[in-house]
């Protein structure tokens, strides 16, 4: 399989890096955007394969993002990462599209299969 670019979007900047370090380890390209608006500008200017996401971000969450992406028709699997949220927020998430949410901290293993399983099943 070829290098997969993946956005990281989260606001908690330590967990953030560390994740980052770690997927980079695992051979993916990793930038990171520590809010929403920072993912929706990383977005304007490239794409990538797989979209982390937090779904608890200032200025623009996940569900924000997602709705972005959406209103743009931009076809990007998304994962969402959560250390918290509602049910009515992951029904929303799941209606706009999401490949998968995942609960904080992710094991890495499992968060690498599903970044693999969300571009191969968008490839399809």
């Amino acid at each position: 399989m070829k290098q997969l670019n993946i956005l990281l979007a989260d606001d908690e900047k330590d967990f953030t890096e560390v994740l980052s370090q770690r997927l980079q380890m695992r051979g993916f390209k990793v930038a990171i955007a520590f809010d929403g608006q920072e993912a929706i500008d990383s977005l304007k200017e490239h794409v990538p394969n797989v979209l982390v996401l937090d779904m608890k971000m200032p200025r623009k969450n996940g569900i924000d993002v997602m709705r972005w992406l959406n209103t743009r028709k931009i076809e990007l699997p998304v994962l969402i990462l959560t250390g918290y949220s509602s049910e009515t927020e992951e029904e929303e998430a799941w209606k706009l599209g999401v490949f998968d949410i995942l609960r904080k901290p992710p094991e890495i293993d499992v968060l690498s299969k599903a970044i693999k399983e969300a571009y191969i099943k968008k490839a399809l």
